[in-house]
């Protein structure tokens, strides 16, 4: 009979069988549940802090904050070795990559074989989601590593609460971390979507380990969603509060590391906040979104807190950011300034500081910094992380925690593209909005493991996160198009037109709110719009520029539709759809086809 450490927070067979299978595997030394409670946390991390795992930083200016540092062949979320484990390689899909599973199952079980020997199991029952409510989600995870633990308690709700509320379990999905040796050669995040399992070994890093963010409320998630008929989605949920006091709210999609954080905590510019304009954060990364008793779409964001990109965030990019990490925060791979015990990471400030250790654990030496190679020459790595409480954001949204959500009036897909997209269009209709979703393109970045600065298609920056075909995963748009009676209408975005000299032509960050503010006109139909190849584009004379150092003949320049350089991305995106495979949707193809005529008379 299995021993716990502590009182077992469930009486639950299923879940306590599966403990017992999965402890026999992994053979720990023992085997404690994680309750929640502020007593054992602050104990786990003492222990964190004893052995080297965290440092505790300086309790005047970042209380209850810590570091952490990974291993340095360990950073980022790695796609190749992130697979989708369906018994048939067709329900995968091209795009991710597939094992079967019961190869899988064998593969792994070896590498799990006495992995947590010498070691502590610890049992972390959690929700996405508010608990006990019609959107919510549970899971356990098991892991061998207090960092985990700490980052699920903010990331996740967890603790006794959820357990209770799990029941006899049925349905809760079960994870399996292993930090195991830290070996990149036998690295793998591995995703049961049929068996509700996530299995993860030979990595320490947040987006493959916490096994709540990526692998359960996307991957398995959308699983799910497409099973029950909802969607899980890589989408930020923001409200914009008018003077009147209404909220409207908007969920927008774009690719990690490409200023979604930073549009879902906007502060908006002088122009609006002296007419009393307000931008309330509601979820910075996913979204869930189920259709309501009153025909609309409704969504809530499943997680806890934020696990944000620290270079970059500033005073000036991201206020509210910022202030959030000022307190109850855990920063990983940022450099580690001795003389105050704070942090510092590039974009934060322009005082480097001279007394530093990196993000590897070394003397940082600021003159060496060279920015076409900053994995080895900064103080932080490109992908440092904070993971803080949403709770302690300046703007979080006072529906945060409400079980109903709130309802989403557009949905808002992003890229970064130099000349293709205007500044902001919209979708003819839900079918054409899920066609202009699934050819969205964007330039990679440090958030996944490889090249950066390569354009590649990302269709509702869900790429990476799809758990299953990617062409079934048009069709669940496009059919739940079919059941939304009052659906909201779909935008594209586009920040990054440049100019000539490669240099941003909109302002962008709280600026974004002028084009906000058009989307949203645009939903109760206040405002005009010119119909074009592509979708409704505005008109130059509706986006409000006052305040701003521009013209309208720059923006007339924004939103101008360069028909020679479409047609060409119509070519990209056959090539595209081609690999995706034999299920994208003909609905898909019928949209392209329609595009190509549009464009080419």
């Amino acid at each position: 009979m299995i021993k716990f450490e502590n009182k077992a927070l469930t009486d639950s067979k299923l879940i306590l069988d599966w403990i017992e299978e999965m402890a026999d595997m992994v053979n720990p030394d023992k085997i404690v549940w994680i309750d929640g409670s502020e007593e054992q946390t602050q104990a786990l991390k003492d222990e964190a802090c004893s052995t080297g795992e965290l440092e505790k930083l300086n309790e005047e200016i970042l209380p209850n904050c810590y570091l952490h540092r990974t291993a340095i062949n360990d950073v980022a979320r790695v796609e190749g070795r992130t697979f989708i484990c369906t018994r048939t390689k067709e329900d995968a899909g091209n795009i991710n990559n597939w094992m079967d599973p019961k190869e899988c199952y064998e593969k792994l079980s070896k590498l799990y074989k006495n992995s947590y020997k010498g070691r502590t199991m610890y049992v972390i029952p959690y929700a996405m989601g508010q608990v006990g409510s019609d959107f919510a989600k549970y899971g356990i995870e098991l892991t061998d590593s207090i960092y985990v633990v700490l980052n699920m308690l903010i990331m996740t709700r967890a603790g006794a609460e959820v357990a209770k509320a799990m029941g006899n379990g049925e349905g809760f999905i079960k994870g399996l971390h292993a930090r195991k040796d830290i070996d990149e050669e036998n690295r793998y995040i591995c995703h049961f979507p049929e068996d509700n399992t996530i299995w993860s070994v030979n990595s320490g890093y947040g987006g493959n380990v916490l096994l709540g963010k990526k692998c359960f409320a996307l991957r398995i998630a959308s699983y799910l969603g497409r099973k029950e008929g909802w969607m899980a989605e890589h989408m930020l949920i923001l409200g914009v509060e008018y003077p009147n006091g209404e909220t409207k709210y908007i969920s927008a999609a774009f690719p990690s590391a490409c200023g979604k954080t930073n549009l879902a905590m906007l502060i908006p510019p002088k122009a609006y906040t002296e007419k009393g304009y307000k931008v309330w954060c509601v979820g910075d990364d996913i979204a869930w979104l189920r259709v309501g008793k009153d025909g609309r779409l409704w969504a809530i964001n499943p997680e806890n807190g934020f696990f944000g990109v620290a270079p970059g965030t500033n005073e000036k990019s991201n206020p509210n950011a910022l202030a959030t990490t000022m307190r109850d925060t855990i920063f990983t791979n940022v450099g580690h300034v001795l003389d105050d015990n704070t942090v510092w990471w590039e974009g934060l400030n322009d005082n480097a500081p001279d007394n530093c250790i990196n993000w590897k654990g070394e003397k940082w030496d600021k003159t060496k910094y060279d920015k076409k190679d900053k994995v080895n020459t900064s103080a932080a790595h490109p992908n440092s992380r904070f993971t803080a409480l949403a709770k302690n954001c300046p703007c979080i949204s006072k529906e945060f925690d409400n079980p109903a959500g709130v309802p989403i009036s557009a949905i808002v897909f992003g890229g970064r593209r130099a000349k293709t997209a205007p500044l902001v269009y919209q979708s003819f209709n839900w079918q054409h909005g899920s066609f202009v979703g699934s050819i969205m393109a964007s330039e990679t970045t440090a958030a996944a493991a490889g090249a950066v600065g390569v354009v590649r298609r990302d269709p509702m920056a869900m790429r990476p996160f799809v758990g299953y075909n990617m062409g079934d995963y048009f069709q669940h748009w496009l059919d739940m198009g079919h059941k939304i009676p009052n659906a909201p209408k779909i935008f594209h975005v586009n920040w990054f037109r440049t100019d000539d000299e490669g240099h941003f032509i909109w302002p962008g960050f709280g600026d974004n709110m002028r084009v906000l503010d058009w989307i949203l006109q645009r939903c109760e139909d206040k405002v005009e719009a010119r119909e074009t190849a592509i979708g409704y584009i505005p008109y130059a004379k509706d986006i409000n520029i006052d305040g701003l150092d521009i013209s309208v003949d720059t923006i007339e320049g924004l939103l101008s539709v360069d028909k020679a350089s479409w047609l060409e991305d119509v070519e990209n995106i056959k090539a595209f759809y081609a690999q995706v495979g034999d299920r994208v949707p003909k609905t898909m193809y019928d949209e392209l086809k329609a595009l190509e005529e549009r464009l080419s008379k």
